[in-house]
């Protein structure tokens, strides 16, 4: 996808997301919890500060699993995936890390045909 589709596939999962949720429209970070929550498979249910920022590393792990950099390692006892860390990321720009995220994300949906 070319940075102007990517952009143009962004909004349009931004917008389907905002109108499920009945919310405002989600940026990456809130992409990333859901995701997490997701790939958590426990539902919906309050999460600590801590247990957010979790989730949003499972989801940035689980993405990024895609392209080779993490595999899955196990769940704990509580069912939490665990990665570990098997390529190194090359060093991209704020704006390459940006649009490669949006690329993987929109993936993740179209995979699970939720957009």
């Amino acid at each position: 996808m070319t940075p102007a589709e990517t952009n143009k596939r962004w909004a349009e999962l931004q917008q389907f997301v905002a109108a499920e949720f009945d919310n405002d429209v989600p940026d990456i970070k809130v992409m990333l919890f859901l995701i997490g929550v997701q790939e958590l498979g426990k539902g919906p249910r309050k999460f600590s500060k801590r247990q957010k920022e979790e989730l949003m590393h499972i989801a940035t792990c689980k993405l990024l699993s895609k392209m080779g950099f993490y595999e899955l390692e196990a769940l704990d006892q509580d069912g939490w995936p665990h990665w570990k860390a098997v390529k190194i990321i090359p060093n991209y720009t704020l704006l390459e890390q940006e649009m490669m995220m949006k690329s993987l994300i929109i993936d993740y949906f179209d995979e699970l045909q939720l957009s």
